[in-house]
């Protein structure tokens, strides 16, 4: 890796984690590199995943390739950062476990609505550092914010009244998204999305894979909101997605609804594909639904 470069914190993290996800994923030169399926493991926009995707191409990592892609071309034995960076920037599954731990705890009103770095370091056991770019990604995410002067706040809450209100807009708004006279996706788009949802279908289902599935699932959500073209149906769908995250990062259901989940996702993206989209606007109502069901059991009175 070129040492030379000023990189951001945050650019260095991302390299990193790239490199530890394509290790992870046994890819080998010549395979191509999913940036949709990066950006929903890390939790991160593209933008900063095509980044530092430049910058690994400037070091001969990878390849963007027209009408390919980006391909893997090295992967570098030192795992492409110094050793002074590694120690700074906690690891991929370490990270994701801090994420899924705060989430949790949000979730069981165990954490206030303001806290400090201090407070969490020393409530989880971590150097202050650690949690610099977990707070990071939870307030590009719209789930927190830094308050004036010091501390930080929530922005998110979640309870019965919120669930119910929550799944009756969206049983409104993203079956007819899919009626818009503008409605349209790639077949790359198609590609990409089945790819990413197989990662979880095929894989064994462990606790800390949750966040990873909410950030799939609302990618499905967001992009078949988007391909309407109408900036409204994009932006509630955005809007809904952050009012869910800290809820639905502590999964509880289970392999089983995984599945269900998916593959009720695939049965819409199926007719959507045969432009069968009074088809998809039914299925993707009827998902709701169920999800609506399941999701209301967890608040309801009897479950507490």
């Amino acid at each position: 890796m070129n040492t030379d470069r000023a990189l951001t914190n945050l650019q260095r993290r991302l390299i990193d984690r790239i490199l530890e996800f394509v290790r992870h994923e046994g890819l080998r030169p010549g395979d191509r590199i999913n940036e949709q399926q990066i950006a929903l493991r890390l939790g991160v926009s593209r933008t900063p995943i095509r980044t530092a995707l430049a910058l690994l191409q400037d070091d001969g990592v990878v390849l963007r390739r027209p009408g390919t892609g980006v391909v893997l071309v090295n992967l570098p034995d030192d795992g492409g950062i110094g050793i002074e960076t590694r120690e700074l920037a906690p690891s991929a599954a370490r990270e994701e476990a801090l994420v899924l731990r705060i989430a949790t705890e949000r979730d069981r009103q165990e954490l206030g609505d303001e806290f400090s770095v201090v407070e969490l370091a020393e409530r989880y056991g971590v150097a202050r550092a650690a949690l610099v770019p977990i707070l990071e990604r939870l307030a590009g995410l719209g789930m927190i914010e830094k308050k004036p002067g010091y501390g930080w706040r929530f922005l998110t809450d979640w309870n019965l009244t919120i669930v119910d209100e929550s799944y009756r807009f969206r049983m409104v708004i993203e079956p007819a998204a899919l009626l818009e006279p503008g409605f349209s996706v790639s077949r790359k788009w198609l590609d990409d999305t089945r790819a990413a949802h197989e990662i979880f279908l095929k894989k064994a289902w462990t606790e800390d894979m949750s966040v990873a599935l909410f950030e799939t699932n609302a990618a499905f959500h967001e992009d078949l909101a988007a391909a309407s073209g109408n900036r409204f149906y994009r932006e509630a769908a955005r809007l809904q997605s952050r009012l869910r995250r800290f809820a639905m990062y502590n999964w509880r259901s289970g392999r089983v609804r995984v599945e269900k989940n998916f593959t009720e996702h695939m049965a819409i993206l199926d007719a959507i594909e045969r432009g069968r989209l009074d088809e998809a606007s039914d299925l993707m109502r009827a998902h709701l639904r169920i999800a609506w069901e399941s999701t209301s059991r967890r608040f309801s009175p009897a479950a507490s």
